[in-house]
């Protein structure tokens, strides 16, 4: 599997990684937008691939409303100004990480500009190994009973176009992905073949020490 688990974003003596590159599907979005955003406020980088899968809780014709009265929020004078209104997955994604940080400062400023979001998986991310952040998964977070909104689904609702697009390329890239693995399984095969004759003589256990 390509998924791990996220370093704890408390750590202390653990160096940060070059980027840790998280698989939104099937996250809540809340829960995994505040690890986000602490691990962003300790210095790390974060990539969040597949924003389209992350899941809200609650029925989609509820957040749907929510969405809609967020909608009727302008400033009366100038309707540039703001708040604007995002439909993307992944910009409602940004959105909620950067309402966790203190945006306006130089701190939180830099901690946002560590921070990438994207629908699917981009091809500078496909072969990289993604991770997941097990207190947002919504297998583990929320009750089996519970109603709960796949976010791709509700930014289609309220006006994202891109839904199919995104659709098409990822199952170009799953293809692929699988046939990746299988070449990958099959020379894993071959070298435990070739290494299974050798045996344990003082050759080899030099070999094995020196790493080889």
């Amino acid at each position: 599997s390509k998924k791990e688990n996220l370093i704890a974003p408390t750590r202390t003596a653990n160096m940060l990684q070059k980027r840790v590159v998280v698989d939104g599907r099937g996250h809540l979005l809340g829960r995994l937008a505040s690890v986000v955003a602490k691990e962003l406020l300790n210095g790390q980088r974060v990539v969040v691939v597949r924003t389209e899968e992350l899941n809200i809780s609650g029925s989609l014709m509820r957040n749907k409303l929510k969405y809609h009265e967020f909608l009727k929020k302008r400033v009366n004078t100038n309707h540039t100004r703001g708040p604007f209104h995002l439909r993307s997955p992944s910009k409602m994604f940004w959105r909620a990480v950067r309402g966790m940080l203190p945006h306006k400062t130089p701190r939180g400023a830099d901690a946002l500009h560590r921070l990438k979001v994207f629908e699917g998986i981009p091809p500078a991310y496909g072969k990289t190994k993604r991770q997941v952040v097990p207190s947002a998964l919504k297998s583990l977070r929320l009750k089996p009973n519970r109603n709960f909104t796949v976010l791709g689904r509700l930014s289609t609702e309220v006006g994202w176009r891109y839904a199919d697009v995104v659709k098409t390329l990822e199952e170009k890239r799953k293809v692929k992905s699988a046939a990746f693995y299988a070449r990958k399984r099959a020379l894993l095969r071959l070298k435990a073949k070739a290494t299974k004759g050798l045996g344990s003589n003082a050759e080899t256990t030099a070999l094995a020490k020196l790493g080889y």
